[in-house]
């Protein structure tokens, strides 16, 4: 069984790593990556993207990603489920995504976060991500 305390915890990473995105924190950002994370992503029920592997090159990714928005963005994550046992869990949860830029706030799109976390040092941080949007943005 999960610990209330993981579970608080694993809610926290993901704000977190929302909140570095969102103030384009990157060291914040990374902070919330193991090293060998790998990242993969779907818009529309396209082709799916990736995967991306390493911390450096998902870095990357975000970077140049935001380097191409002239928006400020908001990531909102909800209902979050936490699966398994151990030093490694399944998390599904919910992404809202808005975007405001000249004083007008739009949805930009939602989709799913289908991570696992990973117990490192005593914390626990993303080591895969699949990011499945409804919609393109």
């Amino acid at each position: 069984m999960i610990s209330t305390d993981d579970k608080l915890a694993i809610h926290e990473l993901l704000a977190t790593a929302s909140y570095g995105y969102d103030t384009r924190n990157l060291p914040l950002l990374e902070s919330c990556l193991t090293e060998d994370a790998v990242m993969s992503l779907r818009v529309a029920q396209g082709d799916v993207v990736g995967p991306f592997e390493g911390r450096s090159n998902i870095m990357g990714l975000y970077s140049d990603s935001m380097a191409s928005q002239s928006d400020v963005r908001k990531h909102v994550i909800s209902n979050i489920v936490i699966a398994g046992e151990g030093e490694r869990l399944s998390v599904t949860s919910i992404l809202t995504l808005f975007a405001t830029e000249t004083g007008q706030t739009r949805l930009l799109s939602v989709g799913f976060y289908h991570d696992e976390v990973r117990r490192c040092e005593g914390s626990w941080r993303i080591c895969k991500r699949h990011v499945d949007l409804d919609s393109a943005y």
